[in-house]
């Protein structure tokens, strides 16, 4: 009987605020996301040696976790600065590289996608002490094969894809399509792509048992001739499954340290695997294609990012954030031309930045038109401040760029819909509103005010026990 590699992953994300918004609005369910963050590290301690799980925690996310007034704000409940220690240890979780605000990025101008890059690996690398991420979680699973030159430039080994959008161009089976990694290029740049198991996904959010999870594996793979690597992908903070506090219905307490113990006691051939670990031992093996699409919400397909564009309003949002990034990388080129730096010019375009980058987060336009205001405050202000820019460029603007610049790209580019038949994949019911040794704090800049970071390794005589129940 040939072992079945199992790489678990995990996407962890809270739009900016949302979690300060919700202590003071809806502490408890505040204190249930937390307690699914604190959870993970506290059961797989007794696993080192099996355990293996890949997290992708957004850049809004992680500079939560790391303020220093937030983690004095929840230390009754959660000691945030000990959970970013745990989060370091290397035995058992792997850190995926991913977009700082979250953006679907096949949907915002990709004048943009580099610094969206940048910006979250810039604080992983300052919380996580390292300076390689060997894969990355594209926001939403949403894809574009332009993405690979960027991806390869920022030195990623590997991104995750859906199954739905794999196509071969060498001859392979079923099971090896969705079994192996494989090589995509694009622009002159290669890849390796992750497929996700999009059936098995949607259980893992759903709730599984133990048992139908193994039947499955070894059903979906008994006719592979290699070593299967079977990904599950999902949310791990959204929803009952990982935020139930009850250890009889929670993921990790119901589902995951089973699964460890069939495997400890002899009785199962699935085997956690760190992607980057099965990469070194087995390789990629064939080329394929990937189409243009997201993973599946609520009851839409993800192929054409419905959930993102499905309304006027939305699209229109979209429209202006490509007018505004247009505006602001004409100016910023503009301003690179000068002899020499003017600070304010700096200050002002630097603020028109990152009111940009945040305006491009995916919630803002996830929930219809709900949030979507979100995304012209801030764009209000992107523009604000370039308009000071101009003020201060005078005459010296002088850089136009391409039409497709301004463009969004999901009207610029022809998209098919795939054969398959649409399904469903579950989202939570709602979304709240709104290895060396770190020092003790530190502060790191990622906004137009300094943000204290802190990551504070536990000792005896602070570590706190968190009850789940």
């Amino acid at each position: 009987m040939k072992e079945i590699h199992h790489a678990l992953v995990l996407n962890m994300h809270q739009p900016p605020s949302n979690l300060d918004h919700l202590l003071a609005t809806n502490e408890w369910e505040a204190k249930e996301i937390l307690f699914a963050y604190d959870r993970m590290p506290r059961v797989l301690w007794g696993y080192e040696d099996i355990a293996r799980v890949h997290l992708s925690l957004s850049g809004t996310l992680l500079e939560t976790l790391s303020n220093a007034d937030f983690q004095s704000r929840t230390y009754g409940m959660v000691d945030c600065g000990s959970l970013i220690w745990y989060l370091q240890n290397q035995k058992i979780f792997e850190l995926l590289g991913t977009g700082y605000y979250h953006p679907v990025l096949a949907l915002i101008p990709e004048a943009d996608w580099d610094e969206q890059i940048a910006r979250w690996q810039g604080l992983a690398r300052h919380l996580f002490w390292r300076s390689q991420f060997n894969g990355f979680w594209p926001p939403e699973m949403g894809f574009d094969m332009q993405m690979i030159p960027h991806l390869k430039r920022a030195g990623y080994r590997y991104v995750m894809v859906d199954s739905e959008y794999i196509d071969p161009v060498d001859k392979m089976s079923w099971q090896e399509l969705r079994y192996r990694p494989h090589i995509a290029e694009y622009g002159g740049a290669e890849m390796i792509i992750i497929v996700r198991d999009r059936e098995l996904s949607d259980a893992q959010l759903a709730g599984m048992d133990y048992d139908w999870f193994y039947n499955e594996l070894q059903e979906r793979t008994k006719w592979c001739g290699f070593p299967p690597l079977v990904t599950t992908a999902t949310d791990g903070d959204n929803g009952g499954w990982f935020r139930n506090v009850n250890p009889q219905a929670n993921f990790w307490t119901y589902f995951y340290a089973h699964a460890l113990d069939e495997i400890r006691a002899g009785r199962s051939l699935m085997r956690p695997t760190f992607i980057s670990d099965y990469l070194d031992r087995f390789g990629a093996v064939g080329r394929v294609t990937v189409r243009r699409g997201a993973w599946n919400t609520d009851a839409h397909h993800g192929w054409d990012f419905h959930q993102w564009q499905g309304s006027q309003t939305q699209r229109d949002a979209l429209k202006r954030i490509y007018q505004i990034s247009g505006e602001y990388h004409r100016l910023a080129t503009a301003a690179s031309t000068l002899p020499r730096t003017e600070g304010e010019l700096n200050r002002v375009l630097h603020e028109a930045h990152w009111h940009l980058l945040r305006a491009e987060t995916s919630c803002n336009i996830y929930w219809g038109e709900a949030w979507v205001y979100k995304t012209h405050q801030d764009l209000d202000d992107a523009a604000w401040h370039l308009g000071e820019a101009r003020a201060l460029l005078g005459d010296r603007v002088v850089v136009t760029l391409p039409p497709e610049a301004t463009t969004p790209q999901a009207s610029a580019r022809t998209m098919t819909k795939p054969e398959s038949k649409p399904e469903s994949e579950s989202k939570p019911e709602s979304k709240p509103e709104s290895e060396s040794k770190p020092e003790t704090t530190a502060e790191t800049q990622t906004e137009s005010q300094p943000a204290t970071v802190a990551v504070t390794k536990p000792s005896a005589a602070r570590t706190t026990t968190i009850s789940d129940s």
